[in-house]
């Protein structure tokens, strides 16, 4: 089954045409981005829901193989090796069958174009309850073996909780949006996301707040030692290009 899951990465008969949109992961004690993600696109800029409704069963290996070579070429295009930001990448669990014989044309396209690879996160997250958490869990350690850093996307959403954690130890953990909206009005949310940092400081995992909005979010983040956070507070993503990060106002650091 590898076999042929490792050959269907290489010949997917679609051809997707990506675009990648890039949104930094500011690190707010020095302004700068710590990492920027790639977000899909279509060539011309068309929607990701556009793009993944395009995704099935038959083509999704080609389409995650595809995601991971328009992220790193289209990043360095960008200038990611002007700074020491990392490049967090999304991909599918489901369509990798062997880690390491999948994650080849990764390596050769960063070998390419200059990008070290301890530059990259690979990011996931699951819509829908994963049919094989201990081949997760295997990728996962690949990876990291291989010197990638991973990250659990949309935490404290759907399957992305506590019960998940447990099983895959990743280096990073994304607080889902919905924990971060609001924050600084809700005692429910401040208090869950202090709980969760206090956690993740044990395990030594590293957090990112994502779609942080408002100067409000960001201050109450801040106080909650939240050093990384991701929204369109500090950039929106933008096709083919490294934004430049605002940073609020009153805030010590200095935009990148």
């Amino acid at each position: 089954m590898t076999q042929l899951g490792c050959q269907g990465c290489r010949e997917g008969a679609e051809d997707f045409g990506l675009a990648m949109a890039f949104q930094p992961i500011v690190d707010v004690e020095t302004g700068r981005a710590f990492a920027y993600e790639a977000l899909v696109r279509g060539a011309n800029g068309e929607s990701a829901g556009e793009v993944l409704g395009r995704v099935t069963k038959a083509n999704r290996y080609a389409f995650d193989q595809q995601c991971r070579v328009a992220a790193i070429e289209q990043a360095v295009a960008a200038g990611l090796l002007d700074n020491d930001a990392r490049l967090s990448i999304n991909f599918l669990p489901n369509a990798v069958y062997s880690p390491v014989a999948c994650i080849q044309l990764t390596l050769k396209t960063a070998r390419k174009t200059g990008l070290p690879i301890d530059r990259l996160i690979f990011e996931f997250t699951e819509g829908e309850e994963m049919v094989d958490t201990g081949h997760v869990a295997s990728i996962i350690e690949a990876y990291q073996r291989l010197g990638f850093a991973t990250a659990l996307d949309d935490f404290g959403a759907g399957h992305a909780g506590l019960g998940l954690l447990a099983r895959l130890q990743t280096d990073l953990v994304k607080l889902d949006m919905e924990l971060i909206r609001g924050i600084d009005t809700s005692l429910p949310r401040r208090m869950i996301v202090e709980g969760v940092m206090r956690m993740m400081q044990g395990l030594d995992i590293t957090v990112i707040a994502e779609g942080v909005e408002t100067q409000a979010e960001f201050a109450t983040l801040v106080r909650l030692g939240v050093r990384y956070q991701q929204g369109y507070l500090f950039a929106r993503p933008e096709l083919r290009t490294l934004p430049q990060i605002y940073m609020p106002a009153g805030s010590s650091a200095m935009a990148a």
